[in-house]
């Protein structure tokens, strides 16, 4: 359905519930790394994700490989806090890119800035400064699905 990507994830836990929505929702996922934590078959094994095997999963040795490989366009949708476009607002289509940084600093700055038309973001109240990074990229991807008729495409 979708190639979610994270940017330099640090908490595994999170890792691995966007690996488990990937799964259900046909969405290849794409780490870059640094990564915050070890994704090696014993460590995946030992942390009992038993779903994992099923994960389109592939790693990238940096944020400049992946794009390198991938250059942005306007299939790309970058979610970040510093703007304020809400991310119902995109247009999502099957194989879209859904970019989202790490838990501790979010997408690189340069990155925004020079991509400000591709950014979108999840309001949020007053009292919150951001959503656990699992829950941002379900709300995203989940968004992408309804408007795509709430079909489910394989990549």
């Amino acid at each position: 359905m979708f190639n979610i990507v994270l940017v330099s994830p640090q908490i595994p836990p999170n890792t691995g519930n966007i690996g488990r929505l990937c799964v259900n929702l046909g969405a290849r996922l794409h780490l870059v790394k640094p990564l915050g934590f070890d994704i090696s078959e014993k460590a995946v094994r030992r942390a009992g994700l038993d779903y994992w095997k099923e994960l389109d999963l592939t790693v990238w040795d940096s944020l400049e490989q992946f794009l390198q490989a991938h250059p942005i366009s306007e299939r790309f949708h970058l979610a970040t806090t510093k703007t304020t476009r809400p991310y119902w607002e995109a247009s999502y289509r099957p194989r879209d890119w859904l970019l989202f940084g790490s838990e501790t600093s979010g997408l690189p700055e340069m990155l925004i800035a020079d991509h400000p038309q591709n950014c979108v973001t999840i309001p949020m109240g007053a009292q919150g400064r951001s959503l656990n990074l699992s829950v941002a990229v379900g709300i995203v991807a989940y968004e992408g699905v309804r408007q795509n008729g709430g079909i489910l495409i394989e990549n």
